[in-house]
C-alpha cells in the first residue's frame, strides 16, 4: 500500500513511523500547510512533499491517512472516497453529528476501505480482554469500568477548539465501551466538574468527568476521565462478570516490580499516549493494510465514529440538563 499522509504534526509522525515499519506499506508523500514540517518528515522517511489537494488525484497513491486538524477531516474523507482511495482518518470525523452523517453518505455512495483512528481497540492488552470476554472467561459481562486520565491538562485555547472533554478525550472510551459491551447502549448519565484548571472552565468545559452508560439488557459501564494524573498516563479497564473479573493494567517501561522489607514498588505508567499506545498504532496500520488487501472491513470504521460521537453528544446534553439522556433522542 502506497500512502499519502496529510498532517505532519505529532500524530502524523506516529503514523509515519508505523507505516515505515510495516513490510507491506510505504509512505510515498507527505502534505502539511507547514511546509517545513512536511519536508522534514518526508525526508526522514524517503517520501516526497505533496499538496494535500493533489494527493487525491495522484496515481502513485493508493491510500490517504488523514492526520490533519479536525475541521479538515470530513472534507478530506469525502475527497478520498470520491477518488476511490482507501482512507484511514483520525478521530473525530467532525465535531457535530450532521456533518459526520454527510461524510458517511459519501462513503456509502463511494465505497472504499475506510478505517477510523480509534487505536485503542488495537492495544494488545485491550484486545486480549475483549477476546476473553467473547470466549466467556468471566461468564456473562455485567459491569464495565474504564479509567482514562491524561498526565497534564491541555492549554485552554486547545480545549475551546477541541469540542470539549466528551468529544475529544472521552470519545475513545465511548468507542471502547461500545466494542466491549457489544450491545445497544440506551441511556447516558454524565456528571462533570472543573477541578484542575480554572481556564478550562472559563473556556466552557470540564476537566473531570464521570459517565454511566446503560445497555438494553441492563449492563452498566462507568467511565472516569481526568485531564490530570501526576503519575503519568492512566489507562485501565475492568470487566466484571458472573464468573470472574478481567483487568487491563497500565503499561510501564519494563513492568518491573520490586518487593522488599518496606513493601512493593512498581514503575510509573508511561507518561503519554505516544509511548503507551505505540504497539496499538502499529497494529492499526497492519489492520488497515490487511483490510485493503483482503477487501474486508477494518476493525473500526466511520460508523463507529458516528456512534461514539452520539454518545459524546448525549453526555454533553446530560451534563447541561442534569438528567439521564435516552440515546434514541440523539440524532
Amino acid at each position: 500500500m502506497r500512502l499519502a499522509l496529510i498532517g505532519a504534526g505529532r500524530i502524523g509522525k506516529v503514523h509515519a513511523q508505523a507505516i515505515d515499519a510495516h513490510p507491506d506499506a510505504r509512505l510515498v508523500a507527505v502534505a502539511d500547510y507547514h511546509i517545513a514540517a512536511a519536508e522534514a518528515l518526508a525526508q526522514q522517511f524517503g517520501a516526497r512533499v505533496i499538496d494535500a489537494e493533489a494527493a487525491f488525484e495522484d496515481a502513485e497513491v493508493d491510500a490517504i491517512l488523514i492526520a490533519s486538524s479536525t475541521p479538515t477531516h470530513a472534507d478530506y474523507l469525502e475527497r478520498a472516497a470520491r477518488s476511490g482511495k482507501a482512507v484511514l482518518c483520525e478521530k473525530p470525523i467532525a465535531l457535530d453529528l450532521a456533518r459526520t452523517g454527510e461524510a458517511l453518505q459519501v462513503l456509502e455512495a463511494h465505497p472504499v476501505t475506510c478505517a477510523l483512528g480509534f487505536n485503542r481497540r488495537h492495544d494488545p492488552q485491550f484486545a486480549s480482554l475483549k477476546r476473553a470476554v467473547v470466549e466467556g472467561r468471566i461468564g456473562e459481562l455485567e459491569t464495565l469500568t474504564i479509567i482514562s486520565r491524561d498526565p497534564a491538562p491541555p492549554p485552554a485555547e486547545y480545549v475551546a477548539a477541541s469540542g470539549g472533554l466528551f468529544r475529544d478525550m472521552m470519545i475513545h472510551d465511548f468507542d471502547m465501551a461500545r466494542w466491549l459491551l457489544d450491545e445497544p447502549i440506551t441511556h447516558v448519565q454524565a456528571t462533570g466538574s472543573c477541578l484542575i484548571d480554572p481556564a478550562i472552565g472559563e473556556a466552557g468545559d470540564v476537566d473531570t468527568a464521570m459517565v454511566t452508560l446503560t445497555t438494553a439488557s441492563g449492563r452498566l459501564c462507568h467511565i472516569n476521565n481526568s485531564r490530570r494524573a501526576c503519575y503519568g498516563y492512566d489507562q485501565r479497564i475492568e470487566a466484571f462478570g458472573s464468573a470472574g473479573m478481567l483487568e487491563a493494567q497500565n503499561e510501564t517501561a519494563t513492568r518491573l516490580r520490586f518487593t522488599g522489607e518496606g513493601g512493593q514498588v512498581e514503575e510509573k505508567p508511561h507518561w503519554f499516549f505516544l509511548e503507551r499506545y505505540a504497539a496499538a498504532y502499529a497494529r492499526e496500520i497492519d489492520d488497515f493494510v490487511t483490510a485493503w488487501k483482503e477487501q474486508r472491513s477494518p476493525l473500526t470504521d466511520a460508523t463507529d465514529g458516528l456512534e461514539a460521537l452520539r454518545l459524546a453528544e448525549a453526555a454533553v446534553r446530560s451534563l447541561e440538563e442534569g438528567r439521564r439522556i435516552a440515546l434514541a433522542d440523539i440524532h
